[in-house]
């Protein structure tokens, strides 16, 4: 299937497909009810990851038949835990799990002994990254979404399939998760959403793919990164659960200082954007340069947690 066959049905199965998840949720009961942690005023249905994962995986499932087993186990773990509130310890054996799956169905171009561990690390950092971003409407959607466009143009055969697949597949849930959303992607959207990201960046460390490409790659995801970062740093100095939900993130912090949510977002998704056209443009000029962007990411993320380590993002009595 080429890239513009695969976008189109991506997106015709996501919109199609939204609807009927929306009326899922509400029959069964997973929604996103009103609560200390979350800002919204009425129930929210989950359930919209699998709409996006069922349109990704029609438009780019068949070039990546061996992806799909850890998009779907991550799938069906997030929703499970939608629906039961899985304990954190479980959650993360299934994220590891998942990782192992990970690895397993793409193979990197590294020394055996570092392979897996490094690719189950950076897919549970996607898995929460991506977790951790889904606290306002369109924000993983649109950070996701601007990643997987960088993804596309950095990638090759089946990696540009899937990879223009999963950003058409957030473009067709954006007309439902826009404010005020009419459904959320769940855990179940986010945990496949960072499965998904992590195969993608997996494929960018292929053998025979230049190494400038592959450090690229890691390089696009680094908002996720960022924000684990930051919720690591932040618990940790206020002395909670590393694991517990809270509303301290940055995005809350712009909300709570009188930014409009969709500015907040925006400040996100763009963010993310500036990323990743420096990156094509890294790839467009020497493999050089593209290391040097990606160190240059990479910093951005080491103050961010110096940040935070300073304070910049210690507890807020401010932010509900």
């Amino acid at each position: 299937m080429s890239v513009a066959s695969a976008a189109i049905v991506a997106f015709v199965v996501t919109v199609a497909a939204t609807p009927v998840a929306i009326a899922v949720a509400r029959r069964t009961g997973i929604v996103d009810r009103p609560g200390e942690l979350k800002p919204q005023s009425r129930p929210v249905p989950y359930l919209g990851g699998v709409a996006v994962v069922a349109g990704t995986l029609a438009g780019g499932g068949p070039g990546r038949a061996a992806a799909v087993a850890p998009v779907v186990a991550a799938l069906a773990l997030g929703v499970a835990d939608d629906r039961f509130d899985l304990p954190a310890p479980w959650r993360l054996a299934g994220e590891v799990a998942v990782g192992v799956g990970v690895a397993v169905t793409c193979p990197v171009h590294l020394p055996g002994v570092l392979a897996v561990p490094l690719v189950v690390a950076v897919t549970v950092v996607l898995v929460n990254g991506v977790n951790l971003l889904d606290g306002l409407d369109l924000l993983a959607t649109g950070v996701v979404a601007v990643a997987a466009v960088g993804l596309a143009v950095e990638a090759r055969g089946g990696g540009r399939v899937l990879a223009a697949a999963l950003a058409a597949a957030l473009a067709g849930f954006a007309l439902y998760n826009r404010p005020p959303a009419r459904v959320y992607l769940g855990d179940g959207g986010s945990y496949a959403l960072g499965t998904l990201l992590a195969v993608l960046a997996a494929s960018a460390w292929a053998p025979g793919r230049p190494a400038g490409t592959g450090v690229v790659a890691l390089a696009v995801v680094v908002v996720p990164t960022a924000e684990i970062f930051c919720a690591v740093t932040r618990r940790h100095r206020g002395r909670q659960p590393l694991l517990a939900g809270d509303r301290g993130h940055p995005y809350d912090r712009l909300v709570a200082r009188g930014w409009p949510r969709l500015a907040a977002t925006g400040a996100y998704v763009g963010t993310e954007a500036v990323v990743v056209a420096v990156a094509v443009f890294a790839i467009a000029v020497s493999p050089g340069l593209a290391v040097a962007i990606a160190v240059v990411a990479a910093v951005v993320v080491v103050v961010v947690a110096a940040a935070a380590l300073a304070g910049g993002l210690a507890p807020d009595p401010e932010v509900p």
